[in-house]
């Protein structure tokens, strides 16, 4: 089953012909959730062949421009397209009168429900859970209210094993039953236990989003030893002082959160624009952390089981 996150823009404040604005799409098994809708959003979801009428759930990490300038301009398009299917959006409320001021004056009427779940950026808390994952915000350091996002994949059930399968010839409508943890008693009254019989599901896997933010180590503890990790690093580590005074991270930082949080793989992004050469950030941030990887537009990043 898949998870991944596709990079539909890196770049911080403005973009550039090559970087588009925050925004990413997680894809667990098959369903989309879009992180982020900065300016332009719209084409690089038809640059990359990725269907926006299949989104159906939009997380917001807050209310600079860059992060949500596109969301007007994505909804509408999906009215004028058809989309009949409930949209869902998370975010600081002042976005739900901030869509509301808009879709007002140009007398806009969407064809779908709009739904608006308003989240409290100062709290750890779950935000969104279907059969599949579960979200979480994580507070963190701006010079706005701000979260990022923690996706954790939902265990699967127990997987049978196929050679007790074909041996004690298990009928199919006993699956369901062994799947979810119980035992397996044969017509003969014979009883197999579960632990004997089944295979461990993968471990679920997790991926945490965290732009923009400032160093802020109060993150560590809940994203403690994701598959991958997404931390922003606007500036190299002679700007270390101006990344403080704005609110956000060098690479050196972003490096360094992902090692004392014991992260599986980390990536970059939401550079400044005075950067043309990335692979400079990536060398810095890998002197930290090694497994470290350059965000860029269009890239696509699997965490595999």
């Amino acid at each position: 089953m898949i998870f991944s996150v596709t990079i539909l823009g890196c770049s911080s404040a403005i973009p550039t012909p090559v970087r588009s604005l925050s925004a990413q799409v997680v894809n667990v098994h098959e369903k989309l959730y879009l992180i982020d809708c900065g300016e332009g959003t719209q084409m690089q979801l038809r640059k990359f062949n990725i269907k926006a009428q299949r989104i159906n759930h939009i997380f917001i990490s807050h209310l600079h421009g860059d992060h949500y300038y596109g969301l007007i301009g994505l909804l509408t398009s999906s009215h004028l397209l058809g989309r009949t299917n409930p949209l869902h959006i998370y975010a600081e409320a002042k976005l739900k009168d901030i869509i509301n001021i808009q879709f007002s004056a140009s007398d806009t009427h969407l064809g779908y429900p709009l739904n608006f779940h308003d989240i409290d950026p100062t709290v750890h808390e779950k935000i969104f859970e279907d059969e599949k994952v579960t979200v979480y915000t994580i507070p963190l350091k701006h010079r706005l209210l701000t979260t990022g996002f923690l996706f954790k994949e939902k265990a699967g059930e127990r997987n049978i094993r196929k050679d007790f399968v074909e041996k004690e010839h298990i009928p199919y409508s006993e699956f369901s039953k062994i799947k979810a943890g119980g035992d397996y008693i044969s017509d003969s009254g014979l009883v197999f236990k579960n632990r004997d019989i089944t295979i461990d599901p993968p471990e679920p896997r997790s991926f945490a989003y965290c732009s923009d933010t400032a160093y802020f180590e109060p993150i560590i503890p809940k994203i403690k030893h994701v598959d991958l990790l997404y931390h922003e690093a606007t500036f190299m580590d002679d700007k270390k002082d101006k990344a403080s005074e704005n609110f956000h991270s060098t690479t050196i930082e972003a490096a360094t959160i992902a090692k004392k949080a014991e992260v599986k793989r980390l990536i970059l992004g939401h550079y400044s624009t005075r950067y043309d050469d990335l692979q400079l950030l990536l060398k810095e941030a890998r002197s930290v952390f090694p497994n470290t990887e350059l965000g860029e537009d269009g890239k696509v990043f699997e965490i595999e089981l």
